[in-house]
């Protein structure tokens, strides 16, 4: 090789050893997605399934780390912290309570939510079309459709007088729920019996009550303590002979009587299409909270023959559903 070829070798190469390379982070930058819930695993199936369709791979091209109380809301605030420590790019805080621990502690990742309160009267947000700050998602609206809920119990058990109202006031939803209750009760003709419950003890002690105070029917508030501990719920209801109704069908698919509510896994993949959002790089300040907008009636047959109950072929002919 020649003198000057041999020198412009080395000399590229020189030159090649001192640019600077790209870094490490930019050159496979993986997006890292936090999980919040107050309840237990796991996380529900529709929600993975959106993501999918959208194209994500949970451990190929996106990390999530998942942080579950098992139903002690107050250990929320400790993983929270857990998360925020591992920088993920953005937090699905799923329920109430989870959505509330973000709020409190005015997290700067951005946020999508999943609850079935009001977000504006709980202070999610400013408004629902223009949310502002860090946070935003989805709304089941629960508390406005309660009332509607009892309607249909009354209408699925005529003779019903008195309605036990499980419910767990730890959760910040709870308020709007019982004011919706109680407003829908008294032109039906309605006595409420209000049965708190935080804890699976304390499920548990409300079912005696509920049998010695002679209610006819029971009202199960949606909440993570009971949606986690649904066999368990279930087999109480049964064993008091209490015809119920539930927030979301995942109740009557496990053997309850009646649900009226929004369609769960559409609710996930609304999620899934928020967080896509905001990976893409838009604020949850810019991105409207959703609404459900098709809600499913839905009732099990085989449940209402265990009862002895005859339900009217006029709620039959409106469900959306019916399990025989």
């Amino acid at each position: 090789m020649r003198r000057r070829d041999l020198i412009t070798v080395l000399g590229g190469a020189a030159a090649a050893a001192l640019a600077p390379s790209p870094a490490p982070a930019e050159q496979s930058k993986i997006p890292r997605l936090g999980y919040l819930y107050a309840g237990t695993p796991p996380l529900n199936p529709a929600f993975w399934q959106a993501m999918r369709e959208l194209g994500y791979s949970e451990g190929h091209n996106i990390e999530t780390d998942y942080r579950w109380a098992e139903g002690n809301p107050e250990l929320l605030p400790r993983l929270l912290a857990e998360l925020t420590r591992l920088k993920p790019d953005v937090i699905f805080a799923e329920g109430v309570q989870a959505t509330v621990a973000v709020k409190k502690v005015g997290v700067a990742t951005p946020v999508i939510f999943l609850t079935h309160a009001d977000p504006v009267e709980a202070g999610f947000v400013s408004s629902l079309g223009k949310p502002g700050g860090m946070l935003s998602g989805v709304t089941m609206i629960a508390p406005q459709l309660a009332g509607k809920r009892l309607q249909l119990l009354k209408e699925a058990v005529p003779e019903t007088r008195r309605v036990a109202i499980l419910v767990n006031t730890a959760n910040p939803g709870a308020r709007s729920t019982l004011q919706q209750l109680e407003s829908a009760a008294r032109p039906l003709g309605l006595n409420l019996q209000i049965l708190e419950a935080r804890s699976v003890k304390e499920m548990e002690d409300a079912f005696t009550a509920i049998i010695n105070a002679g209610a006819n029917a029971l009202y199960v508030s949606l909440d993570p303590l009971f949606y986690g501990q649904r066999p368990r719920l279930l087999d109480l209801t049964a064993d008091s002979k209490l015809p119920a109704m539930y927030d979301v069908k995942a109740f009557v698919d496990a053997g309850g009587l009646i649900s009226y509510g929004p369609d769960f896994a559409s609710l996930f993949a609304r999620v899934a299409y928020l967080i896509d959002k905001v990976l893409k790089g838009v604020r949850p300040a810019d991105l409207p909270v959703e609404q459900p907008t098709k809600f499913e009636l839905v009732i099990n047959l085989k449940t209402a023959q265990a009862l002895g109950l005859t339900v009217p072929q006029s709620l039959l002919a409106r469900a959306d559903e019916v399990i025989e």
